[in-house]
């Protein structure tokens, strides 16, 4: 999940830098024709190199997918594990539509210095990322995903609550909060996806990921409600409230993201259980 989460972390920061580089240099549309080429490429490895997952199909119920869909919704535990990732996704995604104008009206960052500050940002999180996996697998990934969430309150009260800023003293406060933001993703992830049986992973996923988008949009719609600008040039104002928000926001999650913890852990003991009721019978014993 941290090599994984790895690519999506580093895609959400470094996509500025890139995407401007391509805008300034060839135009405006020059972005969205790499997006689309990008997509083709994906698209054709995609096709060529990943196996067919067809084991969950012969434990399937349901007829029709729709059907297979709305099963999957109501159940409890699924639910919980929705919750917990359209919360975790409302905390990043309040932040990230005036990250760049945040920096260049309030923290004094020049047009030249910002696609710096992202690509140093996107490149910590390849460091960052992968040693958060690791360090999930060798201890609980709950406290894990406390941790990371702590520190991210932290550095998310500091950072909002920034005025002008020398730019490396901006690279340091941006990589440290990008470690807090990032790392909650990697054990939360891991536990949220653990949660459905084989036959419902499809239906869990699709509804698992739609959420996770209709979240980000809705919240970056409140923020919008939330910061004031006067003018092009003037500073962001109630930015340090989106701060506070997302503290609140953060504090539910990692209730909800805890109960799906002993969910997970009540799902791996039962499964123990079943493991060790199995009859074993020796070789050439008669039944």
């Amino acid at each position: 999940m941290g090599f994984l989460q790895m690519g999506f972390g580093a895609s959400q920061v470094l996509g500025i830098p890139v995407g401007l580089y391509l805008a300034n240099s060839w135009g405006w549309h020059a972005p969205f024709l790499w997006v689309a080429v990008i997509a083709t490429i994906v698209a054709f490895l995609i096709a060529a190199k990943l196996q067919p997952l067809t084991a969950h199909l012969a434990v399937q119920q349901d007829k029709s997918a729709f059907t297979h869909l709305l099963h999957t919704i109501r159940k409890k535990d699924y639910r919980i594990g929705f919750t917990a990732t359209a919360l975790l996704s409302i905390g990043g995604f309040m932040m990230m539509p005036f990250g760049s104008a945040f920096a260049i009206n309030n923290l004094k960052i020049t047009q030249h210095q910002l696609p710096i500050l992202f690509m140093i940002s996107g490149l910590s999180t390849l460091v960052v990322m992968p040693l958060i996996g690791k360090l999930s697998d060798k201890i609980d990934k709950f406290k894990i995903f406390v941790m990371a969430c702590l520190w991210m309150i932290v550095m998310v009260v500091l950072y909002t609550n920034l005025g002008p800023t020398p730019l490396w003293l901006v690279v340091v406060f941006n990589v440290l909060m990008m470690a807090g933001v990032m790392s909650r993703i990697i054990p939360s992830t891991a536990l949220v996806t653990a949660v459905p049986v084989m036959q419902d992973r499809g239906a869990f996923m699709s509804i698992n990921s739609s959420l996770q988008q209709i979240a980000g949009g809705i919240a970056a719609a409140v923020a919008g409600m939330i910061v004031v600008q006067k003018n092009k040039f003037s500073p962001l104002e109630h930015y340090n409230t989106l701060g506070y928000i997302i503290v609140g926001i953060t504090i539910l999650s990692m209730f909800l993201v805890y109960r799906v913890s002993e969910l997970v852990k009540s799902k791996v003991a039962a499964e123990k259980v079943g493991q060790k009721e199995k009859p074993v019978f020796s070789e050439g014993a008669e039944i």
